[in-house]
Order: C-alpha cells, then structure tokens, then sequence
C-alpha cells in the first residue's frame, strides 16, 4: 500500500503503464482489437498534453464498439516519449487518458486494457533507452497484453496511423493491420489495409464482427 501511496499510476516500471480497465473476464485465446491512441483514436495534437483539447478521430467509435459487441478485447499501445522528453508526467498522461476513454464511453465504445511505453532515446534518467522492448515498432506492448489476458495474437488486429504500428503488430506476430490514411501492403504473412474512407471503414467493421466465435 505505501508504494501505490507513492506512486498512484498502474505502473510495473518507469516507463511502462499498464492499466486494467473494468473487470470482465474473457475467454482464453481471444484474439484482440489493439489500437495506437493519439493519431488513431483522438485527434493527434502533438504530444497532447491537456484534456481539454481532445477530440475523437471520426469513425474510431463504432470500431471500439464493434469489438465490444463481439466480445473482443480492446487493448490500447501507445508510445508516449512526451514523458521521456520532460514534455509532461504522468499525473498529465493519466489525465488526458482518462479524457479519451470518457469520450469513447459516451459513444458506447469501452477499452478493456491502456499501456503505454514512455522509453526514448532522447530522454533523461531511467527512461533514456533506445530501442526499448516495448517501445512500438517493438512489439512488447502487444506481448505484455497476451499475456495478461491469455490472448490469440496471430487472430489479433491492431489500427495505427504509423508504420510503427504495423511493424509491431507484425512482430508480434498478427496477421493483419490497418493503417489510417495509409496503403495496402503485405510482409512475410503481415497484411496492411488502408482506412481512409467509409469503404475500408466497412472492411475493418467485418474483420471485427468475424472473429468471434
């Protein structure tokens, strides 16, 4: 209890947060819907930094949704080297996070897991490391999750709007990605769809509905 007093922030290192949200308990071998948080699920504003500024991506809703009907796990992995920069902390993190998951939950749409990688070469102290493991394009963040909550990555999907993104969800071993305002693309077994319009949009919505069971 004293280290919690301390630090309130769900975090199992310096630069590592992992936040369980909710409780529900799902089976085990689900795969997952992963998503990238600034650029992906709000508007990116350049290391945002005040809740008051955030505003959803249009669409991005109905995607969380999706997978929320279906039973999927919904697992937010997001770089925040803001923090390693000394840009912000983590008092700030939590509470601009906590505004994107409030506007996601008054359109119906709920996130089940939050981590986020704050290491970055350009940073100070314990948090000044290149090429972290769980810093995207590594895939730790996406490994750190399946563990949690025993999930099927290979049936996984994860949307970014980095090639990061996609070079995670690759590494980690997923099968297929989606790129905001990106091209299509495919890497040893790793396809990359674009979503740009409502069109792919549509493609991304049937992805989601066809994993379950």
């Amino acid at each position: 209890m004293a280290d919690r007093a301390v630090n309130p922030h769900p975090l199992v290192e310096p630069g590592l947060w992992v936040e369980r949200i909710g409780d529900k308990v799902f089976p085990e071998r689900m795969p997952a819907l992963f998503l990238d948080r600034d650029g992906t699920i709000n508007v990116d504003t350049d290391y945002p930094s005040d809740p008051a500024d955030i505003v959803l991506r249009e669409d991005i809703a109905p995607v969380i949704a999706a997978a929320n009907r279906a039973g999927i796990p919904v697992v937010v992995v997001t770089n925040q080297s803001g923090i390693a920069r000394g840009y912000f902390d983590w008092s700030v993190f939590a509470n601009v996070n906590g505004r994107v998951l409030e506007l996601l939950r008054d359109q119906g749409a709920f996130v089940d897991m939050v981590l986020a990688c704050a290491y970055h070469e350009a940073g100070s102290g314990p948090l000044a490391i290149a090429e972290h493991p769980m810093r995207k394009p590594n895939p730790g963040m996406l490994i750190e999750a399946a563990g949690r909550l025993r999930l099927d990555l290979q049936r996984s999907l994860i949307v970014g709007d980095k090639p990061a993104d996609m070079e995670a969800g690759r590494r980690a071993g997923l099968s297929r990605g989606w790129l905001i305002d990106g091209d299509a693309s495919s890497e040893r077994g790793f396809s990359v769809l674009p979503l740009r319009d409502h069109s792919d949009l549509s493609v991304l919505l049937a992805a989601i509905e066809a994993l379950w069971p």
